[in-house]
């Protein structure tokens, strides 16, 4: 699909720190063989595969190989804050981070597995929800200050395609054609959780926080390391009309150019995101 590209206001007060290819995903709660609604899905994902490749050299060929990052994220209330109600914050964390696309698979298969309490029991694979291109910015709230600013996510989906009359899940779980959300890391030094996996940030990275709970997302390496925990806090769902900036779709309209079935389509139902019904 590609990450797109991007037409911005002049003078430009945002500043683009990362591009890339984002995926929504859902899986049905344990036991369902399929959701008819929000209440039937057990947890929402988000994939980011930033443009800006993890490089490394294979020692047999000495060749420069690109791989691509990704970034396995879940939204802790399964599903988006509306981007129309501004300022709902939204928290979610960072699962898994690879550039091996199987270890994603793995993440979102189905499972088989027995329990002492409630015997065999069944996980079902996630399902696709939607595809598009992302950007991680800083917004400078006053151009002539550089300290003054927080940063944004923003999003524009290519699939399911803009005329699609029903778009069921999505609609449900807030997955909006375009949306902004401000998003800001948690300390993870500060009201550690104890059961839950926490991140571990180089000195460099962790020193941003001093004593503070939450910093804006800049660099986006912090979303780099697993355990990442995050808000997003809705802002918009017009990106132009709040950021001046319009994000620009490949022209890829064909359902086979979308790189979610291509990668995914074998382990995850893709009728949520071609046909907008639950599955």
């Amino acid at each position: 699909m590609g990450q797109g590209e991007e037409e911005t206001r002049s003078p430009p007060d945002v500043e683009i720190q990362e591009r890339g290819e984002i995926y929504f995903l859902y899986r049905p709660k344990v036991e369902k063989e399929e959701a008819h609604g929000s209440d039937d899905v057990q947890r929402m994902y988000i994939i980011l595969s930033p443009h800006d490749s993890i490089q490394h050299q294979e020692a047999t060929t000495q060749e420069v190989k690109h791989d691509p990052l990704l970034r396995l994220i879940v939204m802790g209330r399964k599903r988006l804050p509306d981007p129309t109600q501004k300022g709902t914050p939204f928290w979610g964390f960072v699962e898994l981070v690879t550039t091996k696309i199987q270890d994603v698979k793995n993440a979102l298969k189905g499972e088989e597995y027995d329990t002492k309490t409630r015997g065999h029991r069944h996980k079902p694979p996630a399902r696709a929800l939607g595809e598009g291109v992302y950007r991680i910015l800083k917004h400078h709230i006053r151009p002539e200050d550089k300290k003054k600013m927080h940063t944004h996510l923003i999003y524009k989906l290519q699939f399911p395609a803009e005329d699609d009359d029903q778009n069921q899940p999505q609609e449900a779980l807030n997955v909006e054609r375009e949306a902004s959300f401000l998003i800001q890391i948690k300390n993870p030094i500060i009201n550690r959780d104890v059961k839950r996996k926490q991140a571990t940030f180089p000195a460099h990275l962790q020193a941003q926080f001093g004593k503070l709970r939450f910093h804006a997302a800049d660099p986006p390496e912090f979303l780099n390391y697993e355990g990442c925990e995050f808000l997003l806090i809705s802002a918009s769902d017009d990106i132009q009309q709040e950021l001046g900036l319009e994000l620009k779709l490949p022209n890829e309209l064909d359902d086979s150019c979308s790189h979610l079935l291509n990668t995914f389509g074998e382990l995850a139902s893709t009728d949520a995101l071609f046909r907008g019904i639950w599955v």
